[in-house]
């Protein structure tokens, strides 16, 4: 499980760039037993009406295809 934690962290560092060059970030809270992953999204994505988009069509759709054992992503405050 620490390990899997530590893959979703270094996936998530891959896609921070691309989500800071527009003002927002994702931050990583945490891993549950269900493999579902929880972040928080932040700065101008925090709020924002396409955020959903981004974090399902975006950030949850890298990460699956990077960590197939990983079952959703999922935004909390």
């Amino acid at each position: 499980m620490k390990q899997l934690q530590e893959n979703v962290q270094k996936v998530l560092a891959q896609i921070r760039p691309t989500l800071q060059r527009d003002g927002g970030d994702v931050e990583f809270v945490r891993l549950d037993d269900d493999n579902v992953v929880q972040v928080r999204l932040t700065g101008a994505c925090k709020g924002c009406p396409m955020s959903r988009v981004t974090l399902k069509e975006g950030i949850e759709k890298f990460v699956k295809s990077e960590l197939p054992t990983i079952r959703a992503v999922e935004a909390v405050d």
